[in-house]
């Protein structure tokens, strides 16, 4: 895998040369799905305050379950994201990998073959962890989607 590329503007599609192995419906919903994993970890906290804790006058000795709830849900959509990405198959794998690379700006779109090629060596049982340690996983995928000519449904 080259180095990261400096940050240009918003690759144009390229006239696909090949047919993609996943159905670019399961890189939507991997998509939707890391955003609200990314999203729960990110709106936690506002800049400089995650180590601050407030009290309003509401909170008394009311103690609710909620929080709960809520990690539970994250929890289940973590898990959901991990089931999913682990029952994709190599070619379908390496592809995911592949158009996260073309829209995080790693390849571009022409380079295809290569990008598919590298994203190969990187499948293995670790997969759904990688790919959740991108912060804008969400984003790429959709930019990666668009960059080689997926349009939506």
């Amino acid at each position: 895998m080259r180095n990261r590329k400096e940050i240009k503007p918003v690759q144009q599609p390229v006239e696909k040369e090949w047919d993609l192995t996943i159905d670019p419906d399961m890189v939507r919903l991997l998509a939707s799905k890391a955003r609200v994993l990314s999203a729960a970890v990110n709106d936690d906290y506002e800049d400089g305050k995650e180590h601050e804790v407030e009290f309003t006058e509401e909170a008394g000795d009311g103690h609710h379950h909620d929080g709960l709830a809520e990690e539970e849900e994250d929890d289940l959509t973590e898990a959901e994201f991990r089931e999913l990405v682990g029952d994709l198959n190599v070619d379908e794998a390496a592809e995911l990998v592949a158009i996260a690379w073309i829209g995080r700006g790693d390849y571009d779109a022409d380079e295809w073959n290569e990008a598919l090629a590298d994203a190969r060596q990187r499948v293995n049982n670790r997969l759904p962890g990688y790919l959740l340690g991108m912060p804008m996983l969400g984003d790429w995928l959709e930019d990666g989607l668009q960059a080689i000519g997926v349009t939506s449904a």
